[in-house]
């Protein structure tokens, strides 16, 4: 046992990121965990936590002794106290190794992947201003409303107007909101009174933004206050007020009441796929990729690996607004998307009307249930959220024996869980390919293609 306590002060060598972006070096035979060191960096800290049952630590950053030459000046305002791009002041090609590096360890942990090849991480083509929306936090203080997000494990909000990785038109328009809404009660999640509770934005490739103000009652001039913040920035296409009345985190309520405030509730936005722009429909809650840019880079590598032919029926479970489904179905195969997201499934049927696709369905509902009601299926592909594939939706991919499976993941270790399963289903991995979805995050998206091993009859 370490004779280490809180407060105390220490030197280390941190040799590598942790899952969350921060720096990890062994002190007596104890992993300590220090947000802003970098790998291979001698620094020294301070003591927070020590854990009562395993031998790990979290240490806060007092001095960097040794800097890593990858260690660059960040761009953001808000970096070190809002949490969101912890290793900002990592160079951008280490950042893509440590990507890199997570899968692998996340792979390590199983006996079936642990000798799996990991391609090199494909970088976003915009390392700033590439991210299509924004969830932003109301709080007051001495200097007025502020839009931001929760500094880590706190409630503290830290202002994130000037945020360098949302896309320019986002920030332009909080910044006018943040003058708009000035008058407006800011939601106390403690007691449950006052009105703003968050605010949503969301832009498409031509600039224009979706806003959506999620509130705890309606606001009573809430028409006239859209009206005037779209007279003064032609940018926003429309305001929508969500109104979730339930008590805790959630930013959107499942059953929440919605009306339009001005303009259009809903928006178009484009992504390149295999050469050609696919168009998406876009409301406030619906799941779309952060990064549309990266996002067509990873369809298309999926559509290219799966070489879906045009006799062939694919399931698209977490389906979204269909983006992942629509690609795939361009050569005229039977898509059948399944999303819970009830939103999202007409979304997704818009998009299909948009791009001219008539052999598609999407279906909302539980995926595991709607693919019960599957009898055949030549490739499934999964988009599940960051916690993993549902037992029973691998279940249900083992029962349809597809000759493919495309797994794309938003976290590695799920993503390694569910992979160990396909396994003993007899599915092996041909190809794993991470995607820097969200650059200066720890946050690595991988695309996972499985083909069924051809010594198993159907």
């Amino acid at each position: 046992m370490s004779a280490m306590r809180p407060g105390e002060r220490v030197v280390l060598t941190c040799t590598e990121l942790d899952d969350d972006g921060a720096g990890v070096g062994d002190v007596d035979a104890t992993a300590l965990h220090v947000p802003g060191a970098l790998p291979g960096e001698e620094v020294g800290a301070r003591i927070a936590h020590l854990s009562p049952h395993q031998p790990i630590g979290w240490c806060q950053l007092e001095s960097v002794t040794v800097p890593s030459p990858d260690r660059r000046d960040p761009v953001c305002p808000g970096f070190g106290r809002c949490g969101g791009c912890a290793i900002q002041h990592l160079a951008y090609d280490a950042q893509l190794d440590c990507k890199r590096a997570r899968v692998q360890r996340a792979f390590a942990a199983h006996d079936a992947l642990k000798e799996l090849a990991v391609d090199a991480c494909v970088p976003s083509p915009r390392v700033l201003g590439y991210r299509n929306n924004a969830k932003l936090v109301p709080a007051l203080d001495a200097a007025g409303l502020r839009l931001g997000g929760y500094a880590p494990r706190s409630h503290e909000v830290v202002d994130l107007i000037g945020c360098r990785v949302v896309e320019p038109a986002i920030d332009a328009v909080a910044g006018a909101l943040r003058a708009a809404l000035a008058g407006v009660e800011v939601y106390d999640e403690r007691r449950g009174t006052g009105r703003l509770r968050y605010v949503v934005l969301r832009a498409n490739r031509d600039g224009e933004v979706l806003v959506a103000l999620v509130v705890a009652r309606p606001l009573p001039d809430g028409p006239a206050l859209a009206e005037r913040l779209r007279a003064e920035h032609p940018a926003v296409a429309g305001v929508v007020e969500h109104q979730n009345r339930t008590r805790g985190n959630a930013i959107f309520a499942v059953d929440g009441e919605e009306r339009l405030l001005a303009g259009a509730g809903e928006i178009e936005d484009r992504l390149t796929v295999s050469g050609h722009p696919l168009r998406v429909r876009l409301t406030p809650a619906a799941f779309f990729q952060a990064n549309r840019d990266v996002a067509g880079l990873a369809y298309t590598a999926l559509a290219d690996a799966l070489a879906v032919r045009s006799t062939d029926r694919i399931v698209d479970a977490y389906s979204g607004v269909g983006g992942i489904g629509l690609a795939l179905a361009r050569g005229g195969a039977d898509v059948i998307g399944i999303e819970s997201h009830a939103g999202a499934v007409a979304n997704a049927a818009a998009a299909a009307a948009l791009n001219g696709i008539g052999i598609s369905r999407f279906v909302a509902g539980d995926a595991a249930e709607a693919m019960a009601s599957v009898h055949k299926a030549d490739v499934v592909v999964v988009n599940p959220p960051r916690k993993g594939c549902a037992p029973e939706v691998l279940a249900e991919v083992a029962r349809l024996t597809p000759r493919a499976v495309g797994y794309l993941s938003c976290d590695p270790d799920t993503l390694a869980r569910d992979l160990a399963v396909l396994a003993t289903a007899h599915y092996q991995v041909r190809t794993v390919t991470p995607f820097d979805m969200l650059p200066h995050t720890p946050h690595v998206e991988t695309l996972v293609v499985l083909e069924r091993s051809p010594r198993v009859s159907s």
